[in-house]
């Protein structure tokens, strides 16, 4: 086993990348609906930078087909039904509202699904104790 203090070890993830079709629409959607704050742009190259918690999300327009991602995200909420609550008044349709998918002793897995608007599918999710 490798060390983790090693330079060559993958120890954490440093960004995330998410297709985008209509970028216009992407980048309002992660900046105005689900309200990351946004790091930098790269508007000739369609390229927006966000920080979701320390990680950086790179929304951006994939320059061929086969770079299209699909990706999965799980947001980490405090508070999973005032996330639920909000998010829906500004228009986000969920696949589902929020509902416990696992528990264990101390606590509940709570989810809600939904797509970005790009088609992504997404989840919040929130860990409530017991």
């Amino acid at each position: 086993m490798q060390d983790a203090s090693s330079g060559s070890a993958l120890n954490s993830i440093g960004q995330i990348h998410i297709s985008a079709s209509d970028f216009d629409r992407a980048k309002a959607f992660y900046k105005d609906v689900l309200e990351l704050p946004m790091l930098f742009e790269v508007a000739e190259q369609k390229m927006a930078f966000f920080d979701c918690g320390g990680i950086r999300l790179y929304l951006g327009v994939p320059s061929s087909p086969e770079y299209q991602a699909n990706s999965f995200l799980y947001y980490n909420v405090g508070d999973i039904d005032a996330a639920y609550e909000r998010l829906k008044g500004a228009g986000v349709d969920f696949l589902h509202p929020p509902a416990a998918v696992h528990k264990t002793d101390m606590s509940e897995l709570w989810m809600a699904g939904f797509k970005d608007s790009e088609g992504n599918f997404a989840q919040l999710m929130c860990e409530k104790l017991l």
